[in-house]
């Protein structure tokens, strides 16, 4: 079989009988043994498990009772989603012993899919405070250089994927953290709609801006995967019920006739992205046009009033949250951690009631500007990856984001890689839809990355 295989790929291969999920799963065990140690995606490999998941696979592929296209897939899961007797610590030492008794909802269901748990991923200290050196565990590095950094949170599952250590794997995103880590890792990763794939079972961070989701090295990828984690949850109170969609019902379908609005503003002029980024932006832009899109330019309030009121709310609802520890155990959080969170003691009342009002406006003025959009484009991320060590404290506050408005929204998106930039380090742009239309979004992400050559390319330390 090939070096590293899509879930698209593995998983026609094992219908076919043409590929032994335990080999799989060796293969992949293998290479994190031998990559690893440069990277630090992991915080916990589960071989044992891995290999009865792997067993109880291959006997089902055996019998012809296969479960569908996750079965015998090997993924793992950022360390803020609970596993039942496996250690979720949420790169913290406040939680290092933590061994829960439940799996996150969406564990259980990515279990019952079939899917292979080979570990538990490294994020950013509860999915917020990092890069940082001083927790139990050091960050995750970006494979395709690693003095470089992944973003995050979910920077080893972003690491992960991209050198091939697996092949899917969770996420959650407060204010980008599945988008930020896909886009500097060179892989693709979706936040849903909000209310779409159930929180229960993970480690909140702002439970009004919380998502949870999938990284993949495709699109196509992402839609199986999420498959596999959508569906309702009465234990969530944001959780919808509503049907759950084909998610890659739609691919194939190419861009034509697709209506497309770029919110150039965001990233020429409210936070001018790099050389690279705005070309692979503006020759993807091109592609969707020679392909038979509709695409025209769109404009929203600035890029800084979606992250000042992201971020406002996201700090105190942390801190609502972290309050009783922050009493009694401050500083056994990272300084990052516990600095950034910590500024929402200064928060006021009337500066919440006002970022409230604020977001519900922000909302409105989103919907009405995709009445006729099937999808907007933006960028993912400012640029190619920053080294590790030199990223500001104050990174996520500074400049405003370009993918916090989808948090506030709570509108699906995803990145997709665009190419390559400075140092051959990855580019992305960002596509977001109305709610609860991933397959749209799947559709035009799959249309441009089939097209690329990008996806034939993997970091050297992975080939």
């Amino acid at each position: 079989m090939p070096a590293i295989l899509t879930i698209a790929e593995a998983a026609r291969l094992i219908a076919a009988k043409k590929l032994s999920p335990i080999e799989l799963t060796r293969t992949h065990l293998e290479r994190i043994r031998r990559l690893d140690p440069q990277l630090n995606a992991f915080l916990l490999l589960t071989e044992e498990r891995a290999l009865a998941d792997a067993k109880a696979a291959e006997a089902r592929q055996m019998s012809g009772a296969l479960r569908g296209p996750l079965d015998g897939i090997p993924i793992a899961h950022k360390d803020i989603y609970n596993t039942a007797g496996i250690r979720t610590t949420a790169h913290s030492r406040l939680l290092q012993d933590n061994v829960p008794t439940r799996d996150a909802h969406t564990v259980k269901r990515w279990a019952d899919a079939g899917t292979v748990m080979l570990g538990k991923l490294a994020t950013h200290e509860f999915a917020f405070g990092g890069p940082s050196f001083d927790v139990p565990w050091p960050p995750a590095r970006n494979p395709w250089n690693r003095d470089r950094f992944t973003s995050g949170s979910s920077s080893g599952t972003g690491a992960a994927i991209a050198a091939g250590l697996i092949l899917g794997g969770t996420g959650s995103d407060t204010g980008g953290s599945i988008r930020g880590p896909a886009a500097l890792c060179g892989i693709a990763g979706i936040k849903p709609t909000y209310g779409l794939c159930s929180r229960v079972g993970i480690l909140p961070l702002a439970f009004s801006l919380d998502h949870a989701g999938p990284l993949a090295w495709t699109a196509e990828d992402c839609g199986l995967l999420l498959q596999g984690m959508a569906g309702h949850d009465a234990e969530d109170p944001a959780s919808v019920a509503r049907p759950v969609p084909d998610f890659t019902a739609e691919l194939g379908k190419g861009a034509k006739g697709l209506r497309i609005g770029v919110v150039r503003h965001f990233f020429e002029t409210d936070n001018r992205a790099s050389d690279a980024t705005r070309g692979g932006i503006d020759a993807a832009i091109d592609f969707f046009r020679k392909e038979g899109a509709e695409v025209r330019d769109v404009s929203l309030s600035p890029a800084v009033d979606y992250h000042a009121v992201g971020y406002l709310i996201m700090i105190t609802e942390a801190f609502t949250l972290h309050a009783p520890w922050m009493r009694e155990r401050f500083m056994d959080y990272g300084e990052l951690f516990r600095d950034r969170v910590s500024l929402a003691a200064i928060v006021s009342g009337p500066d919440i009631v006002q970022a409230t009002r604020r977001r519900r406006v922000l909302c409105r003025e989103m919907a009405a500007a995709m009445e006729d959009l099937d999808i907007i484009v933006s960028a993912s991320q400012m640029g190619e990856a920053p080294r590790i060590d030199s990223v500001p404290k104050w990174a996520n506050m500074e400049k405003p984001s370009f993918t916090m408005p989808f948090n506030v929204t709570g509108f699906p998106a995803i990145s997709v890689c665009t190419g390559f930039g400075v140092g051959g380090m990855p580019v992305a742009m960002q596509l977001a839809g109305k709610p609860f239309t991933e397959p749209t979004l799947l559709r035009a992400a799959h249309a441009y990355e089939t097209a690329m050559p990008w996806r034939a390319k993997r970091p050297e330390m992975a080939v």
